[in-house]
C-alpha cells in the first residue's frame, strides 16, 4: 500500500452487501466465503512522501476477515 491510515475511519457507510457486490465471486475465491460488505468512509491518510490529506476510501470487509482492498476514491479538502 502506498499510503497509511491515520486515526479511525469516520462517516462509514454501507454501499453494498451480499449478492449486490459485483466482485463477490472474486472475493470469495481470494479470501473465503463470508458475509461481504462494500463500505466507504473518510479518513486522514499519509502518503510515502510524508504529505497528509483527507480522503474518501472504499473497501471490502467481512467478519473474521477484516478490511481488504482499501482504495482512495477521491481527495477531500
Amino acid at each position: 500500500m502506498f499510503f497509511e491510515l491515520i486515526g479511525n475511519v469516520a462517516e462509514t457507510e454501507l454501499i453494498a452487501q451480499g449478492k449486490s457486490i459485483r466482485e463477490l465471486p472474486r472475493l470469495v475465491k481470494l479470501y473465503g466465503k463470508a458475509r461481504w460488505k462494500k463500505m466507504k468512509g473518510n479518513c486522514d491518510i499519509r502518503f510515502k512522501s510524508g504529505s497528509v490529506v483527507k480522503a474518501e476510501l472504499h473497501w471490502y470487509e467481512a467478519h473474521g476477515v477484516g478490511r481488504k482492498e482499501i482504495k482512495i476514491k477521491r481527495l477531500l479538502d
